[in-house]
């Protein structure tokens, strides 16, 4: 079977390079317009049904523009791709990020990471639970009960505090606008860094900024895409051997949300100086330095609250519906037996980390890419084991395939990940 998924993915992959590179983006602003326009059609949330109809257009134009000129021999093709995707992210981000910003429509994490702000700024606990015989109640009158949770590591909060300061929760304190900045600063400086061609470049930015897998979520509030810009700094600064900028970008990822750390963990065992002599322990030094520092004085102060919002809220066990339980098979099956809820992800982890340690032993010293490879996989298998986690991170084994894609220095089979 793996064989023909092989042969399957190599015959994909030599179709998609005779297409060219315009006709290449032409079809993925193609299938972007249609998945706007469907989501613009299907969803219920308005800052998502919005962000669709405001972007198909620009999709759809810039499709048409690339297929139509990718038909043609261009010497300066390189710069009308670039001219194209900077004309789609004003499209696709500025334009709906402005506007839903405006008219204050945005995901329910939004509103919870400027509430975390305003807390911070009076120097309170963003950490609360409120619990009535055993219950956790709504302590925030008229929203639902989810929302009183945050649940994130505290530097996350810092993204809230522009509007604390300015008490205006819209406009260019926005909490998405500035985590925007964030990812446009972060994701810029890792795309000058990273020893790759124009073409991957760029392939890279279109999959993390312009497409729906990026766009979306910077222009409605997805607060995963400081991490991934963070992230990819990370990666960059791992294949330059930059130990001391990797540690700092990874850290503070690390800082914020808890999908970052298995991207983190990994990291220490392709950290390398410029002889190839591991660094893993300076990198564990700077991501250790500032999650110690910027999480241990909240758990000192409020623990039982700490690990109800952090830890207990996302794998569904603060008995409070998260608006995250997408359909995927892990909520699946413990809305049928409540009780794999409490054993289906670590039994989950257990399995899939004796392959990965199997494989890593296989494979030692592992690559860069090799590294990527393991997290889109296991970033895959988390999203389906999970009790409640929702669809939206599968951005995290996307970029992680493409980055593991553009990386290597020698062909990785993702399938040795299985097979072994």
């Amino acid at each position: 079977m793996w064989a023909q998924l092989l042969n399957a993915r190599d015959r994909f992959t030599t179709w998609w390079a005779a297409l060219g590179k315009l006709t290449g983006d032409g079809l993925l602003y193609l299938m972007a317009s249609c998945f706007a326009l469907i989501l613009g059609w299907t969803s219920t949330q308005p800052a998502q049904w919005q962000w669709g109809y405001l972007t198909f257009g620009p999709y759809a134009l810039a499709a048409v523009v690339a297929l139509i000129v990718g038909r043609r021999a261009w010497k300066r093709e390189h710069l009308f791709r670039m001219v194209l995707l900077g004309l789609v992210v004003i499209g696709a981000v500025f334009v709906p990020l402005g506007l839903e910003a405006h008219w204050r429509h945005a995901q329910p994490e939004i509103g919870v990471i400027s509430r975390a702000g305003k807390l911070l700024s009076k120097g309170e606990d963003p950490y609360r639970v409120n619990s009535v015989h055993g219950h956790v109640v709504n302590e925030i009158h008229g929203l639902p009960a989810f929302e009183s949770f945050f649940p994130y590591l505290p530097l996350m909060g810092v993204f809230g505090l522009p509007s604390a300061a300015t008490h205006e929760s819209n406009g260019l304190t926005d909490a998405r606008i500035v985590m925007t900045l964030m990812t446009l600063l972060a994701s810029g400086w890792a795309l000058a860094l990273l020893r790759l061609t124009k073409a991957q470049k760029l392939r890279v930015a279109q999959v993390l900024i312009a497409l729906p897998t990026g766009a979306l979520f910077l222009s409605t509030g997805g607060d995963d895409m400081p991490i991934l810009a963070l992230l990819l700094l990370g990666v960059a600064a791992l294949q330059r051997r930059q130990s001391n900028l990797a540690g700092v970008s990874l850290g503070l990822a690390a800082a914020m949300k808890l999908t970052a750390w298995p991207m983190a963990a990994g990291a220490l065992l392709v950290a390398r100086n410029k002889e190839g002599r591991s660094t893993w322990r300076r990198l564990l030094l700077w991501i250790g330095a500032i999650v110690v520092v910027t999480t241990v004085p909240f758990i000192f102060r409020a623990p039982g609250a700490f690990m109800t919002n952090v830890f207990a809220f996302p794998l569904g066990l603060a008995g409070v519906s998260s608006p995250a339980a997408s359909a995927l098979p892990g909520h699946v099956l413990t809305t049928w037996l409540p009780a794999l809820g409490h054993v289906l992800a670590p039994v989950s982890l257990l399995i899939g980390g004796y392959f990965v340690a199997k494989y890593s032993r296989r494979h030692w010293p592992l690559t860069l890419s090799q590294l990527l490879a393991i997290m889109s996989v296991t970033f895959t298998v988390l999203m389906c084991v999970a009790s409640a986690t929702r669809i939206g991170y599968v951005i995290y084994p996307l970029n992680f395939a493409l980055w593991a894609a553009v990386t290597q220095d020698h062909k990785v089979v993702v399938s040795e990940l299985v097979s072994c």
